[in-house]
């Protein structure tokens, strides 16, 4: 009997750490990481991932999108950094023998310059220019300071041209009274006006000064100059780049 109680008690305590095993075990397979998400709260942890990363990728954007290119600068065979656009050239000139338009032609295609010839509606005559008498019609024109004898065409678009070169011949010490009509015709403000007249032997006088008068006071008038009518092209262009202007002839 005794050893059946014995028995039964070994059983016992076999039973009890079978059962304490098994607690253990059961025990350990719960996570140490706390609770799982819910579905909520895992959607929404996804929506904000995605709204972080759209975020960035709108800002990365706009940053390439706001950069400003500066512009390039131009240069020259030279290595000269130069302007795009070059400043605009007109020679204009009136002649009634030809010598005035031989020296404005060579201004003209030395400078790579626009070339306009002040057109009388009446040409003048051989007898028109006879200085001798009195009664011709070049002498009573000059005589009068009133006087504008009108011009057939005109310069097309004045406002681009910067710089205006005006030749002529001087006529009894003056510059040919058709020469007012056309300062008369143009707004000349803010360009630079370089004169120019050729003579037999009188200098520019006070010519360039009375056309000066006549387009106010906003130009940049340079000093005037007589040209001989044997001038050649390189006389032209040496006086041209003697002037100081931001053109070069050549």
């Amino acid at each position: 009997m005794k050893k059946f109680q014995k028995m039964m008690s070994i059983v016992c305590m076999i039973g009890m750490l079978l059962s304490f095993t098994a607690c253990g075990s059961s025990g350990g397979s719960q996570s140490t990481g706390g609770q799982p998400e819910t579905p909520e709260e895992a959607v929404s942890t996804q929506e904000e991932t995605d709204k972080n990363s759209d975020t960035e990728a709108v800002e990365q954007t706009t940053d390439q999108d706001t950069e400003v290119a500066e512009p390039a600068d131009t240069e020259d065979e030279s290595g000269e950094e130069t302007s795009e656009e070059s400043s605009k050239v007109l020679v204009a000139y009136f002649s009634a023998t030809g010598t005035t338009k031989a020296l404005a032609e060579y201004a003209a295609d030395a400078l790579g310059a626009d070339l306009y010839e002040i057109v009388p509606e009446e040409p003048y005559t051989d007898e028109d220019l006879n200085y001798s008498d009195s009664s011709t019609r070049a002498t009573v024109e000059q005589n009068d300071k009133t006087v504008r004898p009108a011009i057939s065409g005109s310069v097309e678009n004045m406002d681009q041209y910067e710089i205006v070169f005006l030749g002529y011949p001087i006529w009894w010490g003056e510059a040919p009274r058709i020469v007012d009509t056309f300062m008369e015709s143009y707004e000349f403000g803010g360009k630079t006006i370089v004169p120019f007249c050729t003579s037999g032997s009188s200098g520019i006088g006070s010519s360039a000064a009375n056309l000066h008068d006549l387009c106010g006071d906003d130009v940049t008038w340079l000093d005037g100059v007589r040209l001989g009518s044997s001038s050649s092209r390189e006389d032209i262009v040496e006086w041209i780049n003697s002037l100081g202007l931001n053109v070069e002839a050549k």
